[in-house]
């Protein structure tokens, strides 16, 4: 059996170790000139930073993945962070969100008194909603539509209260508005609006408590030359700078590939990145997705390092609901939005030169082309100042070096309409709704990535990987019968 990959993001490259654990001869293209896709790096003479994710989720789905293709724990270092994050507001309150319960109870106390007996509601229901939601969606697929709406199943929607929204499931728990807030906006860690994601989204905060927050020694990209050493120690064929422009078919089966000006047979194809993308490539159309938002992404190499800071911040904006009305509804440059830093130097010192730091900050806005993108040098240096007044004096003469990336890059790179995190996470895009591993008519072809089921994020993607390689292998076996 003969496969190709096409995509070297972490769901092609993970595909492709799955394959070849089967015993498949595995070719893996990549039209960029390094794998990784969404997961790299930015590099600027002794500064590394990671380029896209950051903050690590689900470590044990994470663990238990890479186990079953081989990469033993020892080999990817996780450091647990705790305090998770701080919130910091603009009227000077700082709000710390710890996984340690006593801690959080205290923090809750100090800022919320009253909120303390809310979040023990909260973790005790959301651990009930986090089992039934991933034993009902992440763990399955829904390859056959009738899977998603059996009965079991609807009543799982209807007892996770999936038709509210995240922001609607947080309130029920929390009175403060700022709680409300703390516990419903991670839905922008996977691109989407708490007030217009479903509550089956829930499961992103939970987790940080319940899970933790983790970080990759070395930084989250680091597993990409893992995954690199992997692949080529185990006989996958990697090409590199290779575009594959057309799938060879017939009839109902796909039989081989067209790169640059040949021809290439092939027993099965896995198309990796965002589906848009992939689904050109297979039928020469593409329906039309909601894209998720996009990221301004600032970064910076420092001559310091901020010992007082932590390892994620988020500067949150006064009206973070007129932050998300800007960037989904209006299509414009928030006047006033929220920032997340990340400020890993604080425990990795191997990211630049001895006694110099990185920073990384996103600001969440709109994906597509309403944004004037060449023309944002003012608005950034108004972030900078915002910056250094509220959390990082003297700033500006601390940064050595910096780079500025916006949708309109991330679109330059295959990203879907510059969207950052794949097509949107909302209701008619997520489950059933949402591309699955075998989306096409072509029998023997596969898809995989943040934008197919089931959705965005490193461990997401990871577990994307993992639910084609059981499918793949129940094919065969039915097959074989």
């Amino acid at each position: 059996m003969r496969t190709a990959i096409i995509g070297g993001g972490v769901g092609g490259m993970l595909s492709a170790l799955y394959e070849r654990k089967r015993g498949n001869d595995v070719v893996l293209f990549e039209k960029e000139s390094n794998l990784g896709g969404r997961l790299s790096f930015i590099t600027h003479e002794g500064y590394k930073i990671d380029k896209g994710p950051t903050i690590v989720l689900l470590p044990e789905m994470i663990h238990s993945i890479l186990e079953e293709v081989g990469i033993t724990r020892d080999e990817v270092k996780l450091i647990r962070i705790d305090p998770l994050y701080r919130l910091q507001f603009p009227d000077g309150m700082n709000f710390y969100k710890w996984s340690n319960i006593e801690k959080q109870h205290a923090e809750l106390s100090k800022w919320f008194p009253g909120e303390e007996e809310h979040f023990d509601q909260y973790l005790a229901e959301m651990k009930w909603r986090f089992e039934e939601g991933k034993e009902a969606f992440l763990d399955r697929d829904f390859v056959r539509k009738r899977d998603f709406f059996s009965m079991k199943n609807i009543q799982t929607l209807w007892k996770l209260k999936a038709y509210q929204t995240v922001k609607q499931q947080a309130s029920r728990f929390f009175v403060h508005p700022r709680l409300q807030e703390a516990f419903s906006f991670q839905t922008l860690y996977i691109g989407g609006a708490p007030n217009r994601s479903p509550a089956l989204y829930s499961l992103v905060p939970f987790s940080e408590h319940h899970h933790g927050i983790w970080y990759v020694l070395g930084g989250y990209a680091s597993l990409v030359s893992l995954f690199e050493a992997k692949l080529r120690e185990r006989g996958v064929s990697i090409r590199l700078n290779t575009e594959v422009g057309e799938l060879l078919t017939e009839g109902s089966k796909c039989v081989g590939i067209k790169v640059e000006d040949h021809e290439e047979s092939f027993d099965r194809v896995i198309v990796n990145g965002d589906f848009p993308h992939a689904e050109e490539l297979v039928t020469r159309q593409t329906k039309k997705y909601t894209p998720s938002s996009g990221c301004l992404l600032l970064y910076f190499g420092l001559n310091r390092v901020y010992e007082n800071a932590d390892v994620h911040q988020f500067l949150m904006t006064e009206d973070f609901e007129k932050h998300m009305n800007d960037v989904f509804v209006g299509k414009i440059l928030p006047k006033s939005p929220s920032m997340y830093v990340f400020h890993p130097s604080l425990i990795d010192k191997s990211l630049a030169p001895e006694g110099k730091g990185v920073m990384y900050v996103l600001i969440p806005v709109p994906s597509g082309d309403d944004v004037d993108w060449d023309d944002i040098s003012d608005y950034v240096e108004e972030r900078i100042d915002e910056l250094e007044e509220r959390a990082f004096p003297g700033l500006k003469n601390a940064i050595e070096w910096r780079e500025v990336r916006t949708p309109k890059e991330a679109k330059q790179d295959g990203l879907y309409a510059g969207g950052s995190f794949g097509i949107a996470p909302s209701l008619l895009q997520s489950g059933v709704f949402r591309p699955q591993l075998k989306p096409f008519q072509l029998t023997n072809v596969y898809a995989v990535g943040a934008s197919t089921h089931p959705g965005g994020g490193i461990p997401i993607v990871m577990q994307g990987a993992k639910l084609l390689a059981d499918y793949i292998a129940t094919e065969e076996v039915i097959h074989s019968w």
